[in-house]
């Protein structure tokens, strides 16, 4: 499974805290990042593709569908955090607010004003991924390679997940605009296979063959 964060939009580069207001485009920037991504990912067979029902979102996937092919899937549960209140708000303005402290060292009991915690986050992002993951594997066998476009605090609470982090420690990850994490799912744990990649070639995640729940003593022998 391949974690996609959007590309660059503008409140990223307006230092805002979009949640889910709508119309929130790519920047230039951005754009760019959502063409490159066609050339790395051009030597994978994605299964699948799956992404939060944001603009931001559709349009950092909209090259990739028209090169591809693919067939997308909306998924709501993948969506943005619901910052209520917080919404639309300069993120400098928000380093005083009492809660700000909290979301950086107790996330797992931050409720956003008018808007929902991020353990309520961590579960409905975690338990559509894995149903993607069952359909997915279902479907195209245990080496297919997907996709999934979303958004950093819902990434990085998949990550810390995977990694089988308590929520508390997710803020020790980072998950930059357009970077690529990678998680295999097996019978008896996920691994991580990258981490916030912002360039190059992708091409070696596809799987050489099915090396089961297991991780070699001494780390992998490479390619």
């Amino acid at each position: 499974m391949i974690l996609l964060r959007h590309a660059r939009s503008i409140a990223n580069g307006a230092k805002t805290l979009a949640g889910r207001t709508p119309g929130v485009e790519l920047d230039d920037t951005g754009r760019a990042q959502a063409a490159d991504l066609v050339g790395r990912l051009a030597h994978l067979p994605l299964a699948g593709l799956v992404r939060s029902p944001l603009l931001r979102c559709e349009q950092t996937l909209a090259p990739l569908v028209h090169a591809t092919g693919v067939e997308q899937v909306v998924e709501e549960d993948l969506a943005e955090v619901d910052y209520g209140s917080w919404t639309g708000k300069e993120l400098s303005a928000l380093m005083d607010q009492p809660l700000w402290r909290v979301v950086q060292a107790h996330p797992s009991a931050a409720v956003f004003p008018d808007g929902e915690g991020l353990a309520e986050v961590q579960a409905r992002a975690v338990a559509a991924v894995r149903r993607h993951d069952r359909r997915i594997t279902a479907e195209h066998g245990d080496n297919a390679v997907w996709l999934l476009c979303s958004h950093g605090d819902v990434i990085k609470s998949v990550l810390a997940d995977a990694l089988g982090q308590h929520l508390d420690a997710f803020q020790r990850i980072v998950v930059d605009p357009g970077s690529v994490s990678v998680v295999r799912y097996t019978e008896l744990r996920p691994m991580l296979l990258r981490l916030n990649d912002t360039g190059g070639d992708l091409s070696e995640l596809v799987p050489k063959q099915d090396t089961g729940s297991d991780n070699p003593v001494g780390g992998t022998t490479g390619g």
